[in-house]
This record gives structure tokens, sequence and C-alpha cells, in this order.
């Protein structure tokens, strides 16, 4: 069940019942099954319907902690010296059965639980939201659950939510919120929820791209950084007919020496995918609204 992205807080009775406020991860959505006859005691599904337990012995290792029958929605995040990593959690996700047992020590994983879709063999699809809720933290209680099993943390203050789009999101792996209605129903494959994530405003230089420099697609921008190095730092969204118009005027082909000469491009956050780029002089500066992605600290 994804959630529709959304610029603002929704106003009280978008969602059915009562507001519903959660931190939003940065990790992997995923669910836990314990349920039998199974390849094992526990499976750990991704959103796209891959099975990761075998890259994640340690969840595996954990799974006597839950009962049989058991079907959690959660985000699947990884541990690395003192805050979470995706980094490392793309890691263990394409780990061998070699390395996995020595990664699960090194980079613990941890799954936040946020939702709960059966217990003791029933399912609660059809179980509004506020009662699946109030049975998954009785769940935690009554099981005294602890690491790697996290309960997500949930507010139905919007003060409080604001403040954690605010300060929580300075934290390396939460990214936003994630707002549900009480009265709710779990509808798989409906984007019935909402987010919204944080964004900053800040500056950028244009170094490329895509498209022609006569009908710009996109912006390629970069920032300089400590060495005064212009760095690659993120790709805009589809320009407006008006706004491709208005920066066809002002751009200009690159002269031999760009700082971004050789450089290999992705298509996406994550991706191998290559990009074409034009490369342009890096003269332009834009004033852009940003989601924030952190990378090895930075």
């Amino acid at each position: 069940m994804p959630a529709q992205a959304r610029d603002t807080v929704p106003a009280p009775g978008a969602l059915p019942g009562e507001l519903r406020f959660q931190p939003k991860f940065d990790g992997y959505r995923a669910l836990v099954f314990t349920e039998w006859p199974a390849p094992g005691p526990l499976l750990l599904q991704s959103r796209r319907g891959s099975l990761l337990q075998n890259r994640f012995p340690d969840l595996v290792d954990a799974a006597a902690d839950l009962p049989d029958g058991l079907v959690l929605d959660g985000e699947l995040v990884v541990w690395v010296e003192g805050q979470m990593s995706f980094e490392a959690l793309q890691r263990r996700a394409v780990s061998g059965a070699r390395t996995a047992a020595r990664l699960a020590q090194e980079m613990p994983a941890h799954f936040i639980a946020f939702d709960l879709l059966r217990i003791d063999g029933r399912e609660l699809l059809h179980v509004p939201y506020g009662e699946r809720r109030t049975r998954l933290e009785q769940l935690f209680t009554d099981r005294g659950l602890g690491a790697p099993w996290t309960l997500c943390p949930e507010s139905r203050d919007v003060a409080t939510a604001r403040e954690w789009l605010t300060s929580w999101t300075q934290v390396p792996g939460v990214e936003g919120l994630v707002i549900r209605g009480s009265g709710q129903r779990y509808l798989p494959g409906a984007r019935a929820l909402s987010k919204v994530r944080r964004r900053d405003t800040t500056e950028a230089v244009v170094g490329a791209i895509t498209g022609t420099v006569r009908r710009p697609q996109t912006l390629v921008l970069g920032r300089l950084d400590a060495e005064g190095v212009l760095r690659p730092v993120a790709r805009s969204t589809p320009l407006r007919p008006d706004a491709a118009r208005d920066l066809a005027e002002r751009l200009t082909p690159a002269e031999p020496g760009h700082p971004w000469e050789g450089v290999r491009f992705t298509t996406s956050w994550g991706s191998r995918t290559p990009l074409d780029v034009v490369l342009v002089e890096p003269v332009l500066i834009a004033e852009i609204m940003v989601d924030t992605a952190r990378e090895r600290g930075a």
C-alpha cells in the first residue's frame, strides 16, 4: 500500500478517521512473514516481490522473537557507525552467501514495523488502521520486542508532526512524514497513504543538460566542494516549455576543459543506466527546491 506524494501535510478529514503521522525512513519497503509452510522461519519480501531473507541472516536469526502466522509491513534499514546508511543497505541487499553473515555483523539490519497485516493467522486488511496499530503496539509489548525489531514512532498531533518534519529530517535516513487515517483499511497496491518529504531551497550551478542546447529537457546541477571543484549533485525534473525556452537563450555549449569532461552520469540515484548529457558552460546559477540524499556521510 504505497503513498501518494504531497507538498503539505493534509488537513483533518483528508483521510478516513483521525490523522496519524509517522517518520518516513529512507530504506527498503518490505514485508515480514512468519508463516508455514515456508522455506524457513522467516520470509522477507521486497516491495517488488523479491525474497531477501538470505541476505539478512540477522533478521532470520531474530525470527524466534516473533509469533507464527504474522505479517508485518515496514521499512528495512541498516545501521552503521551510529546512523542509518542507505549505501550499506544497498550493499547488503546484493550480498552473496559468503559475505551476508559477515556484513550482518558489520552492518546490522533493523526492521521498522509500521503496520500489522496478519496476526495469529488472522488477516487484518479490512480492519481499520487505528485497531491494527493498537494490536501492533500490543504485539511489541507482549513479546518484549527489541532490536532488530523496532516499532515505528507515531503521533496524532499536527504540531509534533511538523516538528518531526523540521528536526528529524536533519538525521541521515529520515526524509519526511507518512500520514495515515485511523479509519483506513489496507488496500494493497493503492496509493492510499500520503507522504510529505522535507524540501530545502538552495542554489546550484547548471553544468550540463539533457536534450539539446536549444531544447533542454532537464538540468544537471553542481556545487563547489571545499577545494573549489564543481561536483554533480542533482538532476532537475523535466522543464516546463516556457522555462526551457527561456533557458535556451542563456545556455552556451561547453568549451574544452569543462570540469565534467569524462564524467559518467546515470539516469537516477543508485542506477547504472547511463544518461546522455550535453555539457554547458557552468556560469548559470539556478535556485532549486530539493530532496536531500546522503552518501558516505555527505
